[in-house]
């Protein structure tokens, strides 16, 4: 385990009792004593508080930032408003996705958020592409990243700073907590409210201690993490959407403004706007979609999907699955060819050499809890 890296949350995960684990090269906290099915019921009813800090932090600030970062993603980053974040994601020459990201605009720079296990190819894609615009791609490496999730996070995070009231779903601001420069979002990757808060490392334990101290508010693990965000149809990278899958494909279509798209005024001028315009043009031929087993078993990533019980074809793959516990039975995602994905589609998972159930299902599993 020396070999893995610390969030500046490790001695507080010790001191709670959490079982940790590698996870993206960090020694990370899977659950603590509370377990992994309370842990995401109590964030669904209350409060959960997440580390968060393994994940990469980017600050981009140059001349028309804005236009540079648009070489790289297929967003609407010239129209983002000031104190706004969007969602977005890195394309390959091909149309697959590279990693998926935050990206806020901060009136005099862009403040990006990527993911752990892609940070220092994600870091090095900006830098080669961005600093010969005259572009400054700085990481931050001195603050600590956390999320507070769940219906209560504004009524405990507004215990600290009332302002945060105020705050809709995506906006961003500079907050102060505990006499700390905080950079704040109302936003997070769980489906339920709350808030990403980047704070200086040396207030990171004080912060969360503080969090913690409010009986609404439960340190939570990986494990809730993952079954919180399936339930919420959201992706994982390196799982869900990877090299090997478009935008498109994805059902991240909502995710490219139409400026960016054909017809748009800022249409294309992205890796990969070729295959991803064409396929948005004539549909893909596989999509990401829910999936209910009709059992009380969950079919896990990698299970095969065949449209017969037996014989038949192979239509496509689970890749991300297991129980949910605020559903309260397994879900799961994957892809399946188009022709087979919609809603309550009967289709089959071989489990061990028998197929079993599975429908087609709407997401997310669990409706979000934005504050619009």
């Amino acid at each position: 385990m020396s070999d893995l890296y610390r969030t500046p949350l490790h001695a507080l995960h010790l001191s709670l009792g959490a079982r940790m684990v590698p996870f993206a090269g960090y020694d990370m906290p899977v659950q603590y004593a509370l377990g992994v099915m309370k842990e995401h019921l109590h964030t669904r009813a209350a409060a959960g508080l997440f580390d968060v800090s393994h994940m990469g932090q980017v600050i981009l600030r140059g001349p028309d930032v804005a236009a540079a970062l648009e070489t790289l993603i297929p967003q609407d980053v010239a129209g983002l408003g000031e104190g706004r974040q969007r969602y977005g994601f890195f394309t390959t020459p091909d149309g697959g996705i590279a990693d998926d990201l935050m990206f806020a605009n901060r009136g005099d720079h862009l403040f990006v958020v990527v993911n752990a296990a892609c940070k220092d190819q994600d870091i090095a894609h900006m830098r080669a592409a961005l600093e010969p615009r005259g572009i400054a791609v700085t990481p931050v490496t001195d603050r600590a990243l956390i999320a507070l999730q769940g219906p209560q996070a504004e009524a405990v995070l507004a215990g600290l700073n009332p302002s945060v009231r105020d705050m809709a779903f995506m906006d961003v601001a500079t907050v102060t907590l505990l006499g700390a420069e905080c950079w704040v979002s109302r936003s997070g990757y769980t489906g339920e409210d709350g808030y990403e808060i980047s704070v200086p490392e040396a207030m990171a334990e004080p912060l969360a201690k503080a969090l913690l101290a409010d009986d609404r508010v439960e340190a939570i693990g990986l494990g809730a993490r993952d079954s919180l965000r399936l339930e919420g149809g959201l992706c994982l990278y390196g799982h869900d959407i990877d090299t090997t899958t478009t935008p498109v494909e994805a059902a991240l279509v909502w995710a490219m403004q139409k400026v960016r798209r054909a017809g748009g005024d800022r249409q294309g001028g992205f890796p990969g706007d070729g295959p991803i315009l064409a396929q948005l043009a004539a549909g893909p031929a596989r999509k990401r979609v829910g999936l209910r087993p009709e059992g009380r078993a969950p079919m896990r990533e990698g299970t095969p999907l065949f449209d017969a019980e037996s014989g038949g074809a192979q239509v496509g793959h689970i890749t991300s699955g297991g129980f949910g516990p605020t559903v309260g039975a397994p879900v799961a995602m994957g892809y399946v060819a188009t022709a087979s994905a919609a809603a309550d589609t009967l289709l089959f998972g071989e489990v061990r050499g028998k197929r079993l159930p599975v429908r087609v299902a709407a997401l997310p599993f669990v409706p979000a809890g934005f504050k619009r």
